[in-house]
Order: C-alpha cells, then structure tokens, then sequence
C-alpha cells in the first residue's frame, strides 16, 4: 500500500457520566482521530491517549506531534508496503505505542476494506458475538455506587468491574458483592494505585471472591506483584504493566500475572495484540479486552480483537450507551450480556459523518506531496 494523504481530527465527546479513577475523572473525552487515504480508499483510526498523561506518557497533543513529525514521514517515504512491514519501519521511533496503534489500525481498516475483508477474519475471530463486562468507576458514596451497579447488572452486563483507590476499596466491594450476590463475577482495578505497604489490604479483597484484581502495584513493579501473587489467592491481572509480547511472556514466566488485560493502544496495535494473545494462549493463561472509553471507531476493532479464542473472559467492550448519548457511528447494543462483532470490511462500521461534523474541533489534512515525494 502507499499512503496518500492523512488527515488528523479531533472530536470533543462529553460522558454520560464522569468516569472517575485513581488518576482522575474524566466528564468528557477528548479524541484524536486519523483518516489515511491508500489509493482512494479511506480507513479509520482512533487514538486511546487521554488529554493528559495521566494513565500514561502519552497525551493527545503529544500523539498529534509524533504522528506528524515522526511516523507519517517515515510511512510517507516508502512507495509500497504491507501492513505487516508498519511496525518495523515505525521501529525508530522509541515508544509512542498510542501513535503507533492510531496509524497502523487506519492503514489496517482501509486495506482490508479495499479487500474487502473484516478485522475479524484478518485476525482470526472464532465468535460471532463478545461477552461484556463493564468499567464502573469511583463513586461519590456507596449509595451512588450501589445504584449505578444495579443498573448495570439490570442491562444485562456480564462482569462487574470497580475501580479501587486506597480507602476506597474493601467496604464497597463488600457492598457490591451483597448486592449482585456470588454467581456475577466481580472484579477490581487499581490502576495502579497501591504500593507494597498496602498488600494486606489486598489480600482482605480474597473475602470476597473475585475473579481478578487488577494493576494493583506500579508497572514497573513485576517483583511486587510477583510478592503479591504469592500472597493472595485472587489471581493477579496486568494492565499497564504489559506494553508488549516480551512483557506479557515475562510477566507471567516470573508468577506475576495469571490473567492478561490486552488494550491495543497501550501495546502499539492489533498485531501486536493478537501476538501477545497467542502468546498467553500457549501458556494457558486467559486474556480480554480492556476498554479506554472508546467510541464506535475503536470499539468496532476491539469487538473483532475479543472474538479471538483465547478471549474467554468478559471484555471491557461495554455498549456505545454506556459512554455515549450520541456516538461516532451507529450505536452497539448490548444484547444478552453480548455485543455482535462487526462483519463488514474493515473496521465493519461506518463514521456517521454528520456526528463527526458536530462534535468537530480541529482538523489537519497532510498531503503525501507535502512530504516532498
């Protein structure tokens, strides 16, 4: 393929409620979406980074700058090539996995709609529909906390997910679990919030059957959860701590993790995606899909991406409703505890460009003859 141009816009999408966790909250997302043109075919990306570095290094206007100055004239300068070859000649460039996912998953949508072909068949999805959990955050009160779970579990959603904080972590867990009962599972995500000061707080969430607890240390703290897995019977998931397939089989080589969060963002695309999903399906270990309050563009490929067979747990791949009053391209529906997986070519969803229009407040268009070729 040969790039001919790529525009770069930028999208305000207020929440239908804020999103709080140990790093902040969030009453809207900014999102910075990339449109790339292969001989007159366009493909959709959307970038998963936060305003603000706060979840990681990256952030918006630091993605916008690297893709700009740094990736696109690197893709630019090369006449042809295969999707397959985008990560190696990014390879330069250290880091910036965010920037990286953006442009390789818009390269991704538009060859495979100029095939014709799926997300899902290309990466191999043995299901037809992904089941869901869902991402609750921090609450003002348990109250507040226990009414919105209610509703949650009403929809119908799969998994129950808390964010923890510490002083916000055994009483409501314990107050949720009374309210679902012990057959939905529940899980916990720290964002890394706890230190190993804390790991007796951690292993008091054992009471409460729990399918995962997630990053709870720092990510660059494998030792320490090493130290906590041994000290708890709730099997330990990372998130933050797994950039790559290296990460992932290290990590779970050393007792780490028993349980792998995959959010192709976080870990530079779907292909690397897929690598470190086939690498924890040969250790036996379960992975799914975690969520960064993505619309309809970057939901449509992480529903292709959870479709995988070692996505056996419910994924973060909540319904657009969850987040959205009105979304990016036609809603998804959680039906049965299941969201359907997009079948059409590409991303298997078109941008409702009227929203697109809207909810616009920036754009830039990069011509491929700008570059000088």
């Amino acid at each position: 393929m040969r790039i001919e141009s790529l525009t770069l816009i930028r999208v305000a999408m207020p929440l239908v409620r804020p999103f709080t966790t140990s790093f902040g909250s969030q009453s809207a997302r900014e999102v910075l979406l990339a449109c790339v043109d292969i001989g007159g075919t366009q493909g959709w990306g959307e970038c998963v980074a936060m305003s603000e570095p706060v979840y990681n290094a990256e952030y918006v206007d630091g993605v916008e700058h690297v893709l700009v100055h740094h990736l696109l004239p690197r893709l630019m300068v090369v006449d042809d090539f295969a999707i397959e070859d985008v990560a190696s000649i990014l390879r330069p460039v250290l880091g910036h996995h965010m920037a990286k996912a953006t442009i390789e998953t818009a390269l991704l949508d538009a060859w495979l709609r100029k095939e014709g072909r799926s997300f899902a068949e290309y990466l191999g999805a043995t299901k037809e529909r992904v089941r869901c959990g869902v991402s609750v955050g921090i609450a003002a009160t348990i109250d507040e906390l226990l009414a919105e779970v209610d509703g949650y579990r009403q929809q119908g959603y799969q998994r129950i997910k808390l964010k923890i904080q510490p002083g916000w972590d055994v009483q409501p867990v314990r107050q949720v679990r009374a309210l679902i009962g012990p057959d939905l599972p529940l899980t916990v995500d720290a964002n890394r919030a706890y230190d190993r000061q804390s790991m007796r707080t951690l292993a008091a969430l054992d009471e409460f059957d729990l399918q995962m607890i997630e990053q709870p240390l720092p990510e660059d703290d494998i030792a320490g959860h090493v130290q906590l897995a041994q000290l708890v019977a709730t099997p330990l998931c990372l998130d933050e701590s797994i950039c790559s397939t290296l990460d992932a089989v290290d990590a779970i080589e050393r007792g780490a993790c028993r349980i792998v969060n995959i959010k192709p963002g976080r870990v530079g695309g779907y292909l690397e995606s897929k690598r470190i999903h086939d690498a924890c399906a040969e250790r036996a270990v379960p992975v799914w899909c975690g969520g960064m309050l993505e619309t309809g563009i970057g939901r449509a490929a992480n529903l292709a991406l959870a479709a995988l067979p070692n996505f056996t747990l419910p994924n973060d791949t909540s319904a657009s409703a969850r987040y959205y009053r009105r979304d990016l391209t036609a809603p998804f529906v959680l039906q049965d505890g299941h969201i359907t997986v997009p079948q059409g070519p590409g991303i298997g969803v078109d941008v409702d460009l009227d929203m697109l229009q809207d909810a616009m407040t920036g754009r830039r268009h990069i011509e491929r003859s700008a570059t000088g070729r």
